[in-house]
């Protein structure tokens, strides 16, 4: 390559990088892989999650408001909480734009683009959302105020390339998903032992890392044995640091991390990632024992399946499928061994799991004063 050639592709590169800036387009894992799927967990959580939640409490306790019909729509009647469910692929579409700091024209588009990912999605729905509204939100910003007539080409192109591009690839993208969440599933039910162990280690640390287990869950539709591994998986990540963090952060660290997130010790597990080993090996132990003695099954929303203590979003998930068992005739009643394992797969074992081995590693000098301890 020739002196004023290499100069001219420089330039040229330059200018790219200029542009992309100035739009607001970060290429980074980060920015798609840790801030997009974050923020599709949370449009989840307001939408397909809260509608469940509602839906549960005003079955359980006979809240009429919360049971009737408050809307029909082409003919389907919707609750309270049926209308926040319907709405998941516009909410997670837009959680999504927001956190790749879409400006408003394109944020606004992505309404459109994730209610039509969404539905085209099928099953694999919410992996559909994350792909299509990531392709449409960077495209909207490429052309989001170039021209003078803003107002008109930016929701023209987000929209247009979101629906193409639902039409194109939600379809085989819902079949991948549902083919691999539902290889999972018959895994765990063929092997419940070491497929228990591999999913709750598994589905526990990613709730830990800065990505969503809860969106990953949802993605795969992942429910049935496998979903209750995902649940004691993420418990034991949970409950396992805000028990052994006790020393260190004392009631406010037992509650931000036990019924928030687990998420708040990676910056300790960067400094000494030994202290991340007392809640996954809690991890490997109740996995296969929600799979093998207790049967734990995640029968409710599968985005419920990866999120733990969260709110208690994860034992509610496993209460609403109960209750759907039920009320389907699959499941004569809710039973004290549904509860008792619950009850010692979600909060009691892995406290006592992860402090124990804390406890040694504390010992052994692993896990150092103030190791775990939040900022």
């Amino acid at each position: 390559m020739s002196t004023n050639t290499k100069k001219h592709a420089d330039q040229n590169d330059s200018k790219l990088k200029k542009f992309l800036k100035k739009q607001n387009i970060e290429i980074s894992a980060k920015r798609y892989f840790i801030d997009a799927l974050g923020a599709m967990a949370q449009g989840l959580f307001c939408s397909l999650l809260i509608g469940t939640i509602i839906n549960t409490i005003g079955t359980q306790f006979g809240i009429s408001f919360l049971t009737e019909t408050v809307a029909t729509i082409a003919g389907k009647d919707y609750t309270v909480g049926g209308l926040a469910t319907a709405m998941s692929g516009p909410a997670m579409a837009v959680a999504i734009g927001y956190a790749l700091k879409c400006p408003p024209l394109v944020l606004f588009s992505l309404i459109t683009v994730g209610f039509a990912s969404n539905a085209l999605g099928g099953a694999g729905g919410p992996l559909a959302v994350y792909f299509i509204a990531v392709i449409a939100s960077e495209v909207g910003k490429l052309v989001s105020k170039t021209t003078k007539i803003d107002i008109l080409v930016t929701p023209t192109v987000t929209i247009g390339v979101g629906v193409f591009f639902s039409w194109l690839i939600a379809p085989p993208i819902g079949e991948a998903a549902n083919w691999v969440g539902t290889v999972i599933m018959k895994a765990t039910d063929l092997q419940p032992f070491f497929m228990g162990i591999a999913v709750s280690v598994l589905v526990g640390m990613a709730l830990t890392l800065p990505i969503s287990s809860a969106a990953i869950c949802a993605a795969l539709s992942l429910t049935g044995l496998a979903g209750g591994a995902a649940v004691a998986g993420c418990c034991a990540q949970m409950v396992g640091f805000a028990v052994m963090s006790y020393r260190e952060n004392k009631v406010g660290g037992l509650i931000s991390q036990g019924i928030g997130t687990s998420m708040l010790q990676m910056p300790n597990i960067v400094k000494n990632p030994r202290i991340w080993i007392p809640p996954t090996l809690a991890s490997a132990i109740t996995g296969p024992l929600a799979t093998c003695l207790f049967k734990l099954e995640m029968n409710g929303a599968p985005v419920s399946s990866g999120m733990g203590t969260c709110g208690f979003v994860g034992q509610i998930g496993v209460y609403t499928g109960w209750v759907n068992d039920v009320a389907a005739g699959t499941k004569d009643a809710i039973t004290a061994f549904d509860w008792i394992g619950m009850i010692l797969i979600c909060f009691v074992l892995p406290a006592i799991l992860s402090w124990l081995i804390c406890l040694l590693l504390r010992k052994v000098n692993w896990i150092k004063p103030n190791d775990l301890k939040l900022e």
